[in-house]
């Protein structure tokens, strides 16, 4: 009896902080993920090569993002 109660217990407990960690409201978001998809978006905008690597460039010296347009 004891036996069967511990198990329930500590089985019930591990049930619980599953349910509580399943269902955190930013489990389905990554940065990173968000991240790469604006430098992809970024790096579409800009028509160029010369401005895709202007967008880098800006981005690599933490400047803000260049509007692909090409620098003259």
């Amino acid at each position: 009896m004891i036996d069967t109660l511990a198990l329930a217990l500590g089985h019930g407990l591990m049930a619980i902080a599953l349910m509580r960690l399943m269902l955190r409201p930013g489990l389905d978001e990554d940065p990173l993920l968000e991240e790469l998809a604006a430098e992809t978006s970024s790096n579409h905008k800009a028509a160029s090569v010369s401005g895709r690597n202007a967008a880098r460039r800006a981005r690599a010296d933490g400047g803000t993002e260049a509007t692909g347009e090409a620098a003259e």
